[in-house]
């Protein structure tokens, strides 16, 4: 006893047109493709991107730096760091102080870690207020000559300056470094 099944590709008589599997076929191609969209929203939500200075960009801004202070009469170390506080560039001028290569760097490094100014923490941190505290972690440095390297909201990394007469010297050659790179981090 054989009964008529019907294959489910097979056209329908009355409309030549594919049953059963084709449509199927194109419900489970769209539902798949909706599914995908918003599992790809949701690792998305995963993830986030950064923006970092090139390191020919962070030269740029430490010599610009150097040569500011040199104008004036300062032998300085810069140091340019990432987001993170890593070194990007290092620069010593002949005659600065040995100790300017760690002072810079550190500067750079609190600036990196708390997005604030040097010279801000330096206020905020002062005995009795309640950030005091923080200047007994390490290569935590509050003193002007730091600053933070950002564009359009987004926060690249910091620069550090040591070695002129003083926190104000050492903002200002700061300043004329991330000047010298502002065009180049807009977006």
């Amino acid at each position: 006893m054989r009964t008529n099944v019907k294959h489910p590709l097979a056209e329908s008589p009355e409309t030549h047109q594919p049953t059963g599997g084709i449509q199927m076929y194109k419900t489970l191609t769209a539902l798949f493709t909706v599914v995908g969209l918003a599992g790809s929203a949701v690792a998305q939500e995963g993830v986030f991107q950064t923006k970092s200075l090139k390191p020919e960009t962070a030269l740029v801004a430490a010599r610009t730096a150097m040569e500011s202070c040199r104008e004036q009469g300062y032998q300085v170390a810069v140091a340019v760091v990432d987001r993170a506080g890593l070194l990007q560039v290092l620069l010593r001028d002949r005659f600065a102080g040995a100790h300017t290569v760690e002072v810079a760097a550190n500067k750079a490094w609190t600036v990196a870690s708390f997005r604030t100014p040097t010279a801000e923490l330096a206020t905020d941190t002062q005995p009795g207020k309640p950030m005091s505290g923080l200047r007994s972690l390490p290569r935590f440095l509050a003193a002007g000559g730091g600053l933070v390297i950002e564009g359009d909201g987004a926060v690249f990394g910091a620069i550090g300056v040591s070695g002129a007469p003083g926190g104000d010297a050492d903002d200002a050659c700061a300043h004329a470094g991330i000047k010298a790179i502002a065009d180049m981090i807009q977006f």
